[in-house]
């Protein structure tokens, strides 16, 4: 029976880029695999983009009112899905569904929290759902394990927001993996 996986992490940690290693390897062996990214997401567009440089174009960009279901999975050998905290409940739901009824293995990536430090709706159903969880580690500039994503527009720590601003967009957002500590002490400022 195929598994739903859970690899998450926060920002940095090398989430997309291990992505396009897991599908490079299935292809060389032949399989195929399909790769769902969110139109949340819109850096890179139709492309999962890794911050150390690797690019790999989507099998399907998912809205939020687009169903699993609806996807062909004939021949696949694999589902890979990037920046999986943006799916819905009912898509997390349909993943795992698809593991067990047609025996294909589905490998999420994404982040747990936002900036401010609480669940995306997918990353919750992921975490009820996944049959495994692996999380993908990365550090704070402190050099301690880093839990949080951090937010900074125009290089200024922010507490509040929208949920979801993607880096790249028209605003000069970026994020840094934090540490507890260090993200608590930039919440006290």
């Amino acid at each position: 029976m195929s598994k739903l996986y859970f690899r998450y992490g926060s920002m940095n940690s090398g989430k997309s880029s291990a992505l396009m290693q897991v599908a490079y390897n299935y292809e060389e062996n032949n399989k195929k695999v399909l790769v769902i990214k969110s139109v949340i997401d819109t850096k890179g567009e139709e492309y999962l983009e890794s911050r150390i440089g690797l690019k790999r174009r989507v099998d399907v960009l998912l809205k939020l009112d687009d169903s699993i279901r609806d996807i062909n999975i004939e021949g696949i050998s694999c589902i890979l899905v990037d920046e999986a905290q943006f799916l819905t409940e009912k898509q997390v739901a349909d993943l795992w569904e698809i593991t067990k009824e047609f025996d294909v293995p589905v490998i999420c990536y994404g982040i747990r929290t936002d900036f401010t430090g609480n669940l995306f709706p997918g990353s919750l159903k992921l975490f009820a759902l996944a049959d495994e969880l692996e999380e993908l580690i990365t550090i704070c500039s402190c050099g301690k394990r880093a839990k949080f994503n951090a937010r900074f527009v125009d290089g200024t720590f922010v507490k509040d927001g929208d949920s979801v601003l993607i880096d790249g967009s028209n605003t000069k957002v970026s994020y840094k993996p934090m540490c507890g500590k260090c993200f608590l002490k930039n919440l006290k400022q």
